[in-house]
């Protein structure tokens, strides 16, 4: 039975990843013991009520203008989400919450954002846990994938025929391997277009089917295919829905810094539940 609620939302989305948004930053909703991840998952489930590809908490915060807690459709929570912060930021601009340059919490750190008429920019946290030319057993098949931590991990697979391929269900075993577990992993599967373009299909954990955009793995494949030589940022990131995410970062060596995404959001309608 569908729990009741009285709560407001807002439908953010960007670059087709849409998100329901939970204004907690007065403190209010505390003393209702609300439980976030059931909230998840009554709420993200496409078709059978208001569905999304995650809960966005947004919280007061000590060290910056504002929290950011993510939380799956599964209902598990977790550190990071590239285009959830970026809905987050301009939800944060458009109550004033800051100035031009917004600082939020989030457990991958504090990070910062710009928003300019729709657009919104935010520095990422630098990637870690890089590891390339991996050789990764899936069914009677070896795939060579790398993996990076973009502030939640994600495995890409560079390869050719992106539109036709079944991420879906290679996404599935990549992301349950034991390689992963037990967390597991995101797989991003990308197609070079040019020096500094790409496409990509993201396979999602916690969602646990495609989507239409992934921040944290648009970044994770950009900075990959710039460590191997194939792509000089700014790199343009073409996504499933069909719009393009700008990842900005600085190269030296193997070491990879200042790292921005770049894109559209927008605040679609508010809600009552």
């Amino acid at each position: 039975m569908k729990r009741k609620y009285s709560l407001c939302f807002t439908k953010a989305v960007a670059s087709g990843n849409d998100f329901i948004i939970i204004d907690n930053k007065a403190g209010e909703l505390n003393a209702r013991d609300l439980d976030y991840s059931a909230l998840a998952l009554d709420l993200c489930r496409e078709h059978l009520s208001v569905g999304a590809d995650g809960l966005l908490v947004l919280e007061d915060s000590t060290d910056a203008d504002f929290k950011m807690r993510v939380f799956n459709p599964d209902g598990s929570e977790v550190t990071m989400c590239g285009n959830g912060a970026r809905c987050s930021a301009l939800y944060a601009a458009v109550n004033g919450w800051g100035g031009e340059d917004l600082s939020f919490q989030t457990g991958a750190g504090i990070l910062r954002a710009g928003v300019n008429e729709g657009r919104v920019k935010i520095r990422m946290s630098d990637p870690r846990d890089i590891k390339t030319g991996i050789k990764l057993g899936i069914g009677s098949s070896i795939m060579n994938v790398n993996y990076i931590n973009t502030g939640v991990p994600h495995v890409v697979h560079i390869m050719e025929g992106l539109e036709g391929y079944p991420v879906r269900e290679t996404g599935r075993k990549i992301r349950e391997h034991t390689l992963f577990a037990p967390e597991g992993t995101n797989a991003d599967f990308v197609e070079i277009v040019d020096e500094n373009s790409a496409s990509i299909r993201t396979y999602e954990r916690g969602v646990e089917d495609e989507t239409l955009a992934c921040g944290t793995g648009t970044v994770a494949s950009a900075i990959i295919l710039g460590l191997l030589g194939y792509v000089s940022p700014p790199v343009n990131m073409r996504t499933k829905s069909g719009e393009q995410l700008k990842v900005y970062y600085k190269k030296s060596g193997g070491k990879i810094t200042d790292v921005y995404l770049e894109g559209t959001a927008s605040l679609v309608y508010e809600g009552r539940m």
